[in-house]
């Protein structure tokens, strides 16, 4: 049976290459060894051995003192804000970042917190006078100015160290506390070439999530210091996170550590691939970054191009106009590149 068996839409006809997301990646062999045979315990109660190895390990790479796993990204953000910030605190975010575009305004809707969302530049970095800008008054009209959230990376561009510097001081300058959505966090310092504490440092708390490039089924950690970290323990079981023999998941994140780190570097060098190809055919514009290719069809034939494609066992996202996304990751080898090459240039010859 395919790994790909069972995509909506895609019936029997399995594709042999998904673009879609990083998310869509299944375990390998390896992993689903790792996952089978670890040691378990009931995470609620801190006993399960694979878990607090997990935390520990990254929150020792990270520089923190304590690390928390969630099960998604969007939980792992939403506990970090819920740590720093109380009822009527504002956090201070890019409009474009995933706090605040794409997690269903959840700090607000649940958690109380206002969202002050700024502009995002070119490079997806935040620009530190808009943060200058951005922070209240001591004023009892206004919320309170609590937390700067940060992204790296934005749209598969990996945000300059001295960039993430600027802003975070600036955030910090006004006595903000510094979030890091780092949900793609392994494609950013692979692509800056700087180690993880470089990134991580910039914050005080970090989200990083393994079921993206990383290719686990599931699950975030959030690192940071053990105060805040507890506060955040409390709000995950109050969300519902807590989950009971979790090491199955946490040896898939365990075993991504060691084994799936290295190799991004791997999906970014296809996606440039794809990305000179879809130039030489001189289709429409294309943006590369990290393992992200951005394409907008000259032609506007975004369905056709997604049909031809699926024909031939390729599936790619994006709506019938404007830019399609399409993600390199784990699962995605020469082979599989090779035959969406292949299509690409079948459609536009």
């Amino acid at each position: 049976m395919s790994r790909y068996t069972g995509l909506a839409g895609m019936g029997a006809d399995a594709p042999l290459c998904d673009l879609r997301s990083d998310t869509v990646t299944r375990p390998d062999a390896g992993m689903l060894q790792a996952m089978a045979a670890a040691a378990l315990g009931d995470d609620v109660f801190g006993e399960d051995p694979s878990v607090n190895r997990l935390e520990a390990v990254l929150a020792e790479r990270l520089g923190k003192d304590a690390g928390l796993f969630l099960p998604t990204g969007t939980m792992s953000n939403f506990t970090a804000l819920l740590a720093h910030c109380q009822r009527g605190e504002e956090v201070i975010c890019g409009r474009g970042y995933h706090v605040y575009a794409y997690e269903a305004a959840g700090a607000s809707v649940l958690g109380g917190i206002a969202l002050c969302p700024v502009p995002v530049r070119a490079d997806g970095a935040l620009d530190p006078a808009e943060i200058r800008v951005a922070v209240k008054e001591d004023d009892p009209h206004l919320p309170i100015s609590r937390l700067l959230s940060l992204e790296n990376t934005h749209n598969g561009l990996a945000v300059p160290l001295a960039d993430m510097a600027a802003a975070a001081g600036a955030g910090r300058a006004a006595g903000l506390s510094v979030h890091l959505d780092g949900a793609r966090f392994f494609n950013a310092i692979t692509a800056l070439g700087c180690s993880e504490t470089e990134l991580a440092g910039l914050a005080d708390t970090v989200s990083v999530c393994l079921s993206k490039g990383l290719g686990t089924p599931a699950g975030s950690v959030l690192a940071g210091p053990s105060d805040l970290i507890a506060k955040a323990r409390r709000w995950r079981k109050m969300l519902g996170g807590g989950m009971r023999q979790a090491g199955v998941l946490a040896a898939a994140g365990l075993y991504a550590l060691e084994h799936n780190v290295a190799r991004l570097a791997e999906d970014h060098a296809r996606a440039a691939e794809m990305a000179g190809v879809l130039r030489s055919l001189g289709a429409g514009k294309v943006v590369q970054a990290t393992n992200m290719v951005f394409f907008t069809p000259a032609d506007g034939r975004n369905d056709g191009l997604r049909a031809h494609l699926a024909a031939d066992g390729v599936v790619i996202g994006g709506g019938s106009s404007g830019a399609i996304r399409m993600v390199l990751h784990r699962d995605v080898d020469d082979t599989a590149l090779a035959r969406a090459v292949q299509g690409l240039k079948s459609f536009y010859g």
